[in-house]
């Protein structure tokens, strides 16, 4: 009889805390922020066969299960940017036992590919620990460095522009003089020991990147070998490994750049093992 009455009075607790899960739930939504659930925190690396997909129109994205990671200011170090535009990155991985690439999604209603005084680019950044040890997610730590893949929507444009370029030159057609940078790729290749301490790999061109914006949405494909060439200052990426991976999206028409990014801190990364024969 006790237990009936202890059961009866639980209810009434229950349905509350279920609505108000249901309320949250709901607010969340309306913002665009997503939930997580416990069974999606790790971003799991497909092993494929064949050629990877290198630009984000292929086809074969849409057969890769994608995760939604849900986006936060960057509240640590000042200047503290607590309400960036962009709320939520989808995420997407494969690799075929040589190369392993990220395909990565989010809502920017701007196209913003060129850097001038007083104008800022779109940006994503995908962090990965150089230790067995995850570091801090935003810029590593003494000690504790991180390998950071810094896409730039600015770099993305001198590539596409130069290649357009050099198609109407072959073809005949009429050019005009511009000046366009030369890159070996539209992805910065970093190494972070903490804020400040951000510096420029001496080797570049491991990580190649491929972007597109339309409708308001900007769709990036990094990819990059999977064996390191350096075993200090580029990330290891070993099938079979679980291991730590964040990332950090920039929206130039918010004036965004440098610490003034949206987050999402250290998520799991499983990357497919390779059948042994």
């Amino acid at each position: 009889m006790v237990r009936m009455t202890n059961l009866c009075r639980s209810r009434p607790f229950l349905l509350v805390f279920l609505s108000s899960l249901l309320i949250v739930a709901s607010i969340l939504g309306g913002f665009g922020i997503p939930l997580v659930s416990s069974e999606g925190m790790i971003i799991r690396s497909r092993l494929v066969e064949g050629d990877l997909p290198n630009a984000p129109e292929d086809a074969a994205w849409s057969k890769v299960s994608p995760m939604t990671l849900p986006l936060s200011g960057q509240v640590i170090t000042r200047p503290v940017w607590p309400e960036p535009t962009a709320r939520a990155l989808v995420v997407r991985s494969v690799h075929n036992g040589t190369d392993i690439a990220f395909f990565l999604e989010w809502q920017d209603n701007t196209k913003n590919d060129r850097l001038t005084p007083g104008t800022f680019r779109d940006g994503v950044a995908i962090g990965l620990p150089l230790g067995d040890a995850p570091a801090f997610f935003c810029m590593g730590q003494l000690d504790h460095y991180i390998n950071i893949w810094h896409w730039k929507a600015d770099w993305q444009s001198d590539i596409d522009r130069r290649a357009a370029r050099t198609s109407e030159k072959k073809e005949g057609g009429v050019r005009t003089f511009e000046v366009i940078p030369r890159r070996i790729s539209s992805v910065e290749d970093l190494i972070g020991g903490g804020f400040s301490t951000l510096t420029t790999k001496e080797k570049q061109g491991r990580v190649q990147g491929k972007a597109l914006w339309k409708d308001g949405v900007w769709q990036v494909v990094m990819r990059r070998p999977l064996v390191s060439e350096e075993q200090e200052n580029e990330a290891k990426l070993i099938p079979g490994r679980v291991q730590t991976v964040s990332f950090a999206v920039w929206n130039g028409e918010n004036k965004e750049r440098n610490g003034q990014k949206a987050v999402a801190p250290w998520f799991q990364l499983a990357i497919d093992p390779v059948a042994k024969l």
